[in-house]
């Protein structure tokens, strides 16, 4: 597939709301479950829903995503950094991510432990950057 420069926002939103049901089912579950099997599986399940995040805009051009770390750019970082690097935050020569500006506050080097309040609040911003920047 080619690079994206747009994303129809019918693809947007249905995207968006994919991720909501999706925390939404895991909310219930964490509710209804043990707290301490739920503590320890949440960091795994959040990281993986940043996957899932990246995985909607795959495709998205980095000349439109920018490189100033912003959103797109910290969920790019973290994707990779989880997939390529064992859950340990990695650096990107094309991206500054400083981590006292991003969101899960994640710094090179650090192990990534994401709790659903710093997912969400990470989806949120991310959504809110493509559309911003790709509609």
């Amino acid at each position: 597939m080619l690079g994206k420069k747009t994303y129809d926002q019918e693809y947007i939103d249905a995207s968006k709301k994919a991720f909501d049901a999706e925390l939404a089912a895991y909310r219930k579950l964490a509710a209804s479950g043990d707290p301490v099997a739920v503590k320890k599986f949440e960091p795994t399940y959040c990281a993986h829903q940043v996957l899932a995040l990246e995985a909607y805009f795959v495709h998205r051009l980095r000349g439109v995503e920018g490189k100033d770390g912003n959103p797109c750019n910290e969920v790019r970082v973290i994707a990779n950094s989880w997939m390529e690097n064992a859950g340990v935050m990695a650096a990107d020569s094309q991206i500054r991510l400083d981590p006292e500006k991003s969101i899960t506050g994640l710094a090179v080097g650090d192990r990534i432990v994401i709790d659903e309040k710093t997912l969400t609040k990470l989806a949120k911003a991310y959504f809110a950057e493509i559309e911003a920047r790709f509609t």
